[in-house]
């Protein structure tokens, strides 16, 4: 059963992107997105969608490959010293930045130091471990930490780890102009239509990459994205819907390519970010957020939206992840939840204002969880809004419930520490327990898997008490392309490689 109409590929012709409009040339290749990237400021961005630009604009110190392995980015070779608390990178030489500025180790103080001194940086408690840079010669820099950090060089592969111009950079006009190192360059972003990327001709290894021009197009329905693709329209979309991969297998023009994600979706609950939206039982009583997991049937939600192709989730950390702890996903129990609502003393119906992103498929799980949850008395008051905008307000704690998910990082403190430590920059409800902050710590400290796992298991079992974080599922990642295209390489982080990437003609 449906909860939400859905666009088929018979779209008006109005609804779909027009050729002539990208100025098409077989050089040009047209990404599909999900939804429009927020800022284009690695320092304060939070979309899995402006990730994607990143990863053909920016470089970062070091990467993963396929397997999530950690290999040299910027950085050709590290070293950490025996007691863990220096890391020292040597650095790739003959490197540019899009504006001539010349990388080294300068560069990378810089842009540390940035990530954890900008106010409403979102990279501050990814990089907290560090206590200074210091340039020991002109591509070499060492980092010294409060403490060992076994999750430190996985957060490099990402945001953290992303090398700006200097120069560009503190003229403070980052997100409307970035400036990097990677194979292609800004050139013009039109806010929910399109980002427009060119060749950076002086790359390093430019001969790995096959395009003059890179187009990232948001639209946020995942039926419109696929009528674009099989009109010719995008050469590859990421987030291909669960219902649509028959039709594009069937279509002999195009191919898919998935890979187990690393990602979930889950109910970000507001428990302490400013007052006015804090004082609710849902904020107030554990017992409340348990009774709202318990009325959630989340096989029959993957069953009725994803047609049982997703995994129900408990945690942050997917089964593609050596520290997916064993813990069984609550059961629907309407008489407990029921229950527990009158042991909070709360009277039903409670109403929750329920913020979700205006795509069809957000929306479907919405409804679905509003039928749900309805029969426990609890009334969800759906709130429609952009996916970008709907991130703004939770950081401004102009929330009571957000559904947002996570795409997810291959070092499992990178799915968890950001969210749960009570000084997490990704900490929107404002959780805060301190043996859950003591743990993430610990879980920090050592290098040590089964010590890592055994307190990751702690915090996952702690979590499903308090509920700060309602989880859902977990996503693969589905992605649709023309037949034309060759090279392509699906990651569990789920993001485009452009690297190989090539279109026949």
């Amino acid at each position: 059963m449906r909860f939400a109409p859905r666009l088929t590929a018979c779209i008006p012709a109005l609804m779909l992107l027009t050729s002539a409009g990208l100025a098409h040339a077989e050089s040009t290749l047209r990404i599909g997105l999900g939804s429009d990237p927020d800022m284009l400021d690695p320092a304060t961005a939070r979309t899995y969608y402006g990730r994607f630009v990143f990863s053909a604009m920016c470089e970062r110190l070091v990467d993963v490959d396929q397997h999530l392995k950690i290999v040299p980015g910027l950085a050709k070779d590290w070293v950490y010293s025996d007691d863990g608390k220096t890391l020292t990178l040597h650095l790739r030489e003959g490197v540019t930045f899009h504006d001539g500025e010349k990388f080294d180790a300068q560069s990378v103080k810089y842009n540390i130091e940035r990530y954890l001194t900008l106010p409403g940086s979102l990279r501050k408690s990814e990089l907290s471990s560090i206590e200074s840079v210091e340039v020991t010669a002109p591509y070499t820099v060492v980092f010294h930490l409060k403490t060992a950090d076994a999750a430190l060089l996985m957060q490099l592969t990402d945001r953290a780890g992303t090398m700006m111009a200097p120069e560009a950079t503190a003229k403070g006009n980052v997100a409307a102009h970035p400036v990097c190192s990677g194979p292609y360059e800004f050139v013009s972003r039109v806010q929910q239509d399109r980002i427009v990327l060119k060749r950076f001709e002086n790359y390093w290894n430019k001969g790995a990459y096959h395009f003059d021009k890179v187009v990232f197009l948001p639209i946020p329905d995942a039926s419109v994205r696929l009528a674009n693709l099989r009109a010719g329209d995008l050469d590859i979309t990421e987030g291909i819907a669960a219902s649509d991969t028959a039709t594009v297998k069937a279509d002999s023009n195009l191919q898919l390519a998935s890979t187990t994600g690393l990602g979930y979706m889950g109910l970000t609950i507001n428990i302490a970010n400013g007052t006015a939206n804090t004082n609710t039982p849902l904020a107030k009583d554990a017992r409340v957020r348990q009774a709202l997991s318990l009325a959630i049937d989340r096989d029959a939600l993957n069953q009725v939206v994803f047609q049982g192709q997703y995994t129900p989730a408990n945690q942050a950390f997917s089964p593609a992840s050596p520290y997916h702890a064993d813990i069984p996903v609550p059961k629907r129990d309407i008489e407990k939840a029921k229950a527990l609502l009158a042991a909070a003393g709360v009277k039903t119906p409670l109403t929750i204002d329920f913020l979700v992103a205006n795509n069809p498929t957000s929306q479907q799980v919405a409804q679905v969880l509003q039928a749900m949850v309805s029969e426990a008395g609890i009334n969800l008051n759906l709130q429609m809004t952009e996916y970008a905008t709907l991130l703004d307000r939770q950081q401004r704690g102009e929330f009571k419930m957000s559904m947002s998910g996570w795409s997810g990082r291959p070092d499992p403190d990178g799915n968890i520490f950001s969210f749960l430590n009570t000084k997490g920059g990704l900490n929107d409800g404002k959780y805060s327990n301190p043996q859950v902050d003591q743990w993430l710590q610990e879980a920090r400290l050592t290098s040590d898997v089964e010590k890592r796992k055994a307190l990751y298991k702690q915090i996952v079992v702690q979590e499903n008490l308090d509920d700060p974080l309602v989880y859902l599922y977990f996503e693969p990642r589905i992605f649709g392309m023309s037949k034309k295209v060759t090279g392509f390489v699906p990651y569990a982080d789920g993001l485009i490689r452009l690297q190989g990437l090539a279109l026949n003609k």
